[in-house]
C-alpha cells in the first residue's frame, strides 16, 4: 500500500489542487488528511474538494478544525481568519468537522502499525519538534503501540527515530515553514520507504486567485505572509521551542 499524507492545508485551495495533481498522489492507494484542513482563506471550497476524494481519503481532526466548530458553538478563538472561516462553513461542513476522529491506524507492511495523529497521540495542539530531546519524545510516545507515527501541526517536514519508533511529519500543504511550496509525504508499505515531497506551484497566481475569491477582509495580508512569503524553519523552531518550554 502507498499512502500520501496531506497535513495542514489551512484552506489554501490552489496548493491542495497542485498536490492532488501529483502523479504519486493521484495513484496512491490511500490519502490521509492529518488535520487543520479548512482554517484559512478558502474553507468551503477546500472541504468540498476533499470530500470529492471519497473513500480514498481518511480524515483526522486538528486543533484548527476543532476551533472552527467551537466558533460556531459560540466559543472564542484568537485567530481572526478562523473566526471568519467558521462563519463561512455550511452546516454539513460543520457536522463533518465535528465528527472527525483524532487518530487513524493503518497496517503499512514494512512500516508496520502506523498511527496518524495531528499533533501528538495525546493532544491535537501539543508541540513536538525534530530537535526535541529524547526524554520529551519518550513522554509523548509513552504507551503508543505503533511502529511508525505520522503527525503534523508544526508545518515543518522531518523524519526521525525516537527510541525505535519512526516519526514522520509531512509538513504543511498550505502554510509551509522552511521552504516554499506545498509539502506532503509518501509512505510505501511495500518497500518501507518514506519520502518527503514538495510540490512547487505558481504562488503569485495563487495569491491573486485567493484574494479575488476569498471573502476574508485581510486576505491580501494573509497571502503575503503565508503564500508569497514563507517563514524560515529557524524562525518557526525558535517560536515553537519556547512554546514547548525550552
Amino acid at each position: 500500500m502507498r499512502v500520501a499524507v496531506l497535513s495542514d492545508i489551512h484552506g489554501v485551495l490552489p496548493a491542495l489542487e497542485a498536490v492532488l495533481a501529483e502523479p504519486d498522489v493521484a495513484s496512491a492507494d490511500l490519502l490521509v488528511l492529518t488535520g487543520d484542513l479548512a482554517a484559512g482563506p478558502m474553507p468551503v471550497e477546500t472541504l468540498d474538494l476533499l470530500v470529492s476524494l471519497g473513500d480514498r481519503a481518511r480524515w483526522l481532526s486538528g486543533n484548527a478544525d476543532r476551533e472552527l466548530v467551537e466558533v460556531v458553538e459560540g466559543k472564542p478563538c484568537e485567530f481572526e481568519i478562523s473566526v471568519w472561516a467558521a462563519r463561512e462553513l455550511r452546516d454539513d461542513q460543520v457536522r463533518l468537522l465535528a465528527g472527525l476522529p483524532s487518530r487513524q491506524v493503518v497496517d503499512l507492511g514494512r512500516l508496520g502499525t502506523t498511527l496518524f495523529v495531528h499533533a501528538t497521540p495525546r493532544r491535537d495542539d501539543e508541540i513536538i519538534l525534530v530537535d526535541s530531546p529524547m526524554s520529551r519524545w519518550s513522554e509523548i510516545l509513552a504507551g503508543v503501540a505503533a511502529d511508525t507515527v505520522v503527525l503534523g501541526n508544526t508545518h515543518m517536514p522531518f523524519t526521525r527515530l525516537a527510541d525505535r519508533t519512526l516519526v514522520v511529519n509531512p509538513g504543511s500543504v498550505g502554510m509551509p515553514y522552511g521552504t516554499a511550496g506545498a509539502h506532503w509525504a509518501l509512505l510505501d508499505g511495500d518497500t518501507g520507504a518514506v519520502s518527503l515531497r514538495r510540490t512547487l506551484y505558481d504562488r503569485e497566481a495563487a495569491a491573486r486567485r485567493i484574494v479575488a475569491a476569498s471573502g476574508y477582509g485581510d486576505a491580501a495580508a494573509w497571502v503575503a505572509e503565508y503564500i508569497t512569503g514563507t517563514y524560515s524553519d529557524a524562525e518557526a523552531l525558535a517560536v515553537f521551542s519556547e512554546a514547548e518550554g525550552r
